[in-house]
């Protein structure tokens, strides 16, 4: 009798245990940077000098101390670089192993650096392609007399994006990080998407299946991330400042995640 006892009742408090695990929620940043090696591949892009110099390298580290304080267990990469038939990155494990050529890529210098420091064996790639139907905007522009309109919005983002190169010039690559991850900026950057829904009419909607395209794509990155996380995780995201809002209007919106501001760790 008391031994049927005490079993039911480690039972139940093993049972209230994993009750209250399950519903420790999971703290996410999402970490909105710039693209370090100059890609070229957006619409505008910023222009940024050597982050392997010893000064950019000084930078780099004292942002991985602000972001080593958050102390994630679980980051997340802007990357499409998997293993077989897992969200694990492929790059990390050579990167371990010193095989994976020097890179200034932010995947690198933040993410894999970061995980490394905190002895992590895993990194996880949750990009995905998408569609940007862009030149179908443009087409719509031309043939409704609003080329001007479109110009106007492209130069906005185009001289967003210098404002950013030049304050890179004089300011440290936290400093940058923390203009760009301010809400109000990324409110700011989101607007130029959603100002492309006035290109269409009727059921010709370029501007929507550009948004469409960018907002299934983000909300496919957003799944891989909240697929991954466990009850309790602390997951730091980094990608492209672009991919910001949606993303932290995904996983903020999700029950049991908490969104972390990034510049609350990040360096002045």
């Amino acid at each position: 009798m008391l031994k049927s006892f005490v079993s039911a009742l480690i039972a139940l408090c093993f049972t209230a245990a994993c009750a209250i695990a399950a519903d420790a929620p999971v703290q996410v940043m999402v970490l909105g940077t710039f693209h370090l090696d100059n890609p070229g591949q957006d619409i505008a892009n910023l222009q940024v000098d050597d982050v392997m110099a010893p000064k950019r390298q000084a930078e780099i580290g004292a942002i991985l101390d602000g972001l080593a304080r958050f102390n994630p267990t679980l980051i997340a990469v802007e990357s499409q670089r998997r293993q077989p038939g897992t969200l694990l990155s492929e790059r990390y494990p050579q990167f371990l192993a010193g095989t994976l050529p020097p890179s200034k890529s932010e995947v690198v210098q933040f993410g894999f650096r970061l995980a490394q420091r905190l002895h992590q064996t895993n990194v996880y790639a949750v990009d995905v392609d998408g569609d940007f139907p862009f030149d179908a905007v443009m087409a719509y522009a031309k043939k409704t007399g609003r080329e001007a309109a479109i110009g106007a919005q492209i130069a906005w983002i185009q001289g967003e994006i210098a404002k950013q190169s030049e304050f890179l010039k004089t300011h440290t690559i936290g400093g940058l990080l923390r203009l760009q991850n301010d809400p109000a900026e990324i409110a700011k950057g989101n607007g130029f998407y959603l100002d492309l829904l006035s290109y269409g009419a009727l059921d010709e909607q370029p501007g929507v299946a550009v948004l469409s395209g960018w907002y299934t794509r983000n909300m496919k990155i957003c799944a891989h991330i909240v697929q991954t996380a466990k009850p309790g995780d602390r997951v730091l995201v980094v990608f492209g400042s672009g991919h910001a809002y949606w993303l932290r209007h995904c996983l903020s919106g999700m029950s049991n995640f908490r969104l972390v501001e990034p510049n609350d760790y990040l360096p002045q």
